[in-house]
């Protein structure tokens, strides 16, 4: 079994998911911890690796990655956030950061993209 392990960072909360694998999907772990922005960059840093060091905790494992939606894009050319309305994260270089303070690789992509990839591949859409 190969664990997948995935954010949601939202505007309001943080929510992480560990499944059992692409095949079965079943649910090994469901967490979630405020965002609280207004709190600053590195704040959010901090609630995304409490909640990730929580989850370790719970399923007794470490994530060999973690894909992660993020509210905006990443700027190909800057490595930053850009277009977030998490306005903390605008301008810095949250992949590299979230990954430094993870130790473990990280893929991000835009939440609504995120979405629609996931309700095509695994949703009421997916057969269509």
């Amino acid at each position: 079994m190969v664990p997948l392990w995935g954010i949601d960072l939202g505007g309001t909360k943080i929510e992480g998911v560990v499944l059992d694998g692409p095949d079965t999907m079943n649910v090994l772990c469901r967490m979630r911890v405020p965002t609280e922005a207004s709190k600053g960059y590195t704040h959010v840093l901090r609630q995304i690796q409490k909640l990730v060091e929580t989850m370790m905790s719970e399923v007794g494992m470490r994530p060999t990655r973690i894909g992660m939606g993020t509210p905006g894009s990443l700027d190909p050319q800057t490595q930053t956030l850009k277009n977030s309305n998490t306005v903390c994260l605008n301008g810095k270089p949250f992949q590299r950061d979230v990954e430094a303070l993870l130790k473990v690789p990280v893929r991000i992509a835009n939440d609504a993209n995120c979405f629609a990839l996931a309700e095509a591949r695994w949703g009421a859409v997916k057969e269509h």
